[in-house]
Formats: C-alpha cells, structure tokens, sequence
C-alpha cells in the first residue's frame, strides 16, 4: 500500500485557490500565517469557534501564542452549534466591528468555519445582515481575509468556496457560494482531530463520500471530480474502520482528512445535487440532526434514483463499497442495498424515524428543498430531473 511511504509528519503545501498545510503538526504553521497576516498589515481578528473543542483539540493554545507573538490583538467568539444560525453569525459580527477585527480566524469543523465566512463577508458589508446575505438581499463581491483551523475531516469548506448558515425561523438551510470566502491559510492537522468519537468519525467521513459522489454525477462532472472521487472512496473504505476502532490512530485520522480535502476539492468543481439538497431541509427542521447522518440515511435513495442516469460512473467509484457492480443500469437496487449494508457497518442509522421524522414531515420537507434559497440550483445540477415526485419519493423511501 502506497500511503506506508508517506510520513504523516511531514507538513505538506496544497494549493487549490486555498493554501492548506496538511499534516501532524502543521498546527504549528500558524507562526507563518500570523506573520503574512501582519505582512497585509491586519493588526487585529475575530476568532470565531464552537464551545469547545478548538480548547480540547489543543488548537487553541497554538493559535493564541502565534497572534500573541505578532502582535496581533483578537477577540473570540465561542457560541457557534452544529448548524449554525444567522444570529449567531451577526452576533459575531457586532463584536467583531466592536473590536475593529480586519480578518477572521476560524477554528472547528464545518459550523465554525462556514460562520467565520460568513462573519467575513459581512465585515466587509457593514450595513448588511446575516439574514439579508442568506436570503441573497445584496451582491457579495467581497470579504476580509479568513485563516481555517480544521478540525474535522469532512466538511471539505477548508479548501472550498461554501458555507451554510440557516435563517431558524423559516427552517432555512441556504447554500453560500463566493470566491471571496477562499480561506487565504487553512491548517489540516489529524493530531487535532483524536478526539472525535467513533460517531461523529463516521458522520464527517460519510459527509466526505457524498460530497464525491455528487460531484462525479453532477450536470457539471468532469474528469477531475470522478478521479476525486474514486480516490476519496477508496481511501474512507480503507481508513474509515480503523478510526472508529482506534480514535487515536494518526495514520488514519491523515488519510481521512486528504481524502476530506480532496472531496472538497471535487465539489468545489463539480458541484452537488440531491443529497446535499435535501438534507438541508432535514436540518432545518431539525437543528440537532448531524449533517453526515442525515447525508448517509438519505444516499442509498438518491444512488437508487440516480443510477440508471450514472451508472458507469457509479460502478466505477462505488467498487469498494459494492464490489460486483458492472455499470449497467439495472443495478440499482443492488447499489442502493449494497450502500445501506456498508453504511450500517460504520454506525450509520438507516431510517429518518430514528431520527424522529414521520410520514407528516414529507409535505414540509419537499416545500422546504424548493423553496429553501439556492436549493434550487443544486437540484438543477442533478443527472434525473429533480421533480416534486422525485424528491418525495426519495424523502419516502429513506423513512
């Protein structure tokens, strides 16, 4: 196996549109980061992060002495949750303009870091809101710099132009989409990501796999994301057990998060569709659902619905998942049950009942992948026609 010959320790450069330091210890590039950010001469961040793992992680620590030593002032703001709210992003932002910052610094997983993008945006905006931004009230043509501390290997938004911020009382779950909120500088250390529970492991693994297997079969696939994908595939089929069998292997937790990077990079091309889109209603519903859940409970349906239009890409990326598969559009159901055993395999639950959705939700569900702001266009990317009775059927099979 080729990934024996790659020392894990040795912090490499990978550069998209992002420049990511990836490696054990590459936490500790943060020394250099700070010193370019004082080079554009930002003399003051915000730090915005959940309400404690980027303590836990050891994240913080580093990432304080590096601003401590360049002299960077900062304030921090420690109240973003899993899905994170307009509200919370806007009172980040008022803190922020308080304190003058000039860069946001984001430490977490996804949440943390969609929130800083769009803390950075508005800082930039400063007669806007959250909710006018996620509602598209304004063009965005800008944003302060954003640094990305990862600190799970999943979400992909270190390397990527997206962020997701969610308008609560509308059950909102929008899709941001900028080139502006490029991080300048993100870190991908899997020393700081130990941590995570065999769970939260497989959900942010399985929020990986989606995002390539989108992108392949998306109206805008392209030769780069099928690669991705089969890399990323292979690779979660590989190391995904072992991290969940030992937490603290860092071998694992390494390939796990370039195989997260790479998807990012994959979707950052290829775009998504039916899965992505739908599971944002499912987390507006319900705020407390983790995304890689609900993605993995929904993908043996939108495999099973997408197949027959994709299904030598399917074949080819999904083999070591469901081995056996030929490519022919027959196959179907043996995708979609091949995918639900696998899944089952790394802890992922497979009805949306055990989530506490019911038959009563689908209506709501279906208003919401429609009507959710920039929903659409996901579900405009998708290789069938995303009707009403696609979407539902999809929803339905899934409970």
């Amino acid at each position: 196996m080729w990934e024996r010959e790659i020392d894990i320790h040795q912090v490499a450069e990978v550069r998209t549109k992002t420049t990511t330091y990836l490696g054990a210890g590459a936490i500790n590039k943060m020394s250099d980061i700070a010193a370019a950010l004082t080079g554009r001469g930002i003399k003051k961040a915000v730090v915005v992060t959940g309400k404690g793992s980027y303590i836990k992680s050891g994240a913080w620590d580093v990432v304080k002495k590096a601003l401590d030593e360049k002299g960077i002032g900062y304030v921090v703001y420690n109240k973003i949750t899993p899905n994170p709210t307009a509200d919370q992003v806007d009172e980040a932002v008022k803190i922020a303009r308080d304190f003058g910052a000039t860069a946001v610094i984001a430490i977490g997983g996804g949440s943390p870091i969609d929130a800083g993008k769009g803390v950075a945006i508005l800082l930039a905006y400063p007669d806007q809101t959250a909710r006018d931004l996620c509602e598209f009230k304004f063009s965005v043509e800008k944003a302060v710099p954003v640094i990305a501390v990862n600190l799970t290997h999943g979400t992909g938004t270190e390397v990527d132009r997206f962020a997701v911020i969610t308008i609560p009382e509308k059950e909102f779950k929008p899709v941001l989409a900028f080139d502006c909120i490029y991080p300048l500088y993100s870190i991908d250390d899997p020393a700081l990501m130990t941590l995570l529970p065999p769970d939260q492991t497989s959900y942010v693994s399985v929020d990986a796999v989606n995002h390539v297997i989108e992108a392949a079969t998306t109206k805008a696939g392209n030769p780069l994301a099928v690669s991705l994908a089969k890399e990323t595939i292979d690779i979660v089929a590989r190391y995904l057990p072992q991290a969940r069998k030992d937490p603290g292997d860092l071998a694992a937790r390494y390939h796990l998060l370039y195989a997260s990077l790479i998807a990012g990079v994959a979707f950052d091309n290829g775009l998504l569709h039916l899965t992505h889109a739908l599971e944002h209603p499912l987390s507006g519903l319900k705020p407390e659902l983790a995304h890689g859940l609900g993605l993995g409970i929904l993908l043996p349906a939108v495999v099973k619905q997408i197949y027959p239009a994709k299904a030598g890409i399917l074949a080819a990326i999904l083999a070591p998942l469901v081995p056996g598969l030929q490519g022919t559009p027959d196959e179907a159901a043996q995708a979609h049950d091949g995918l639900k055993k696998w899944l089952k395999q790394v802890g992922i639950k497979q009805h949306l009942t055990e989530e506490g959705f019911t038959a009563k939700d689908i209506d709501r569900l279906v208003e919401l992948a429609f009507d959710t702001p920039s929903l659409g266009l996901l579900l405009s990317m998708a290789p069938v026609e995303a009707s009403r009775d696609v979407v539902r059927t999809i929803y339905e099979d899934s409970l």
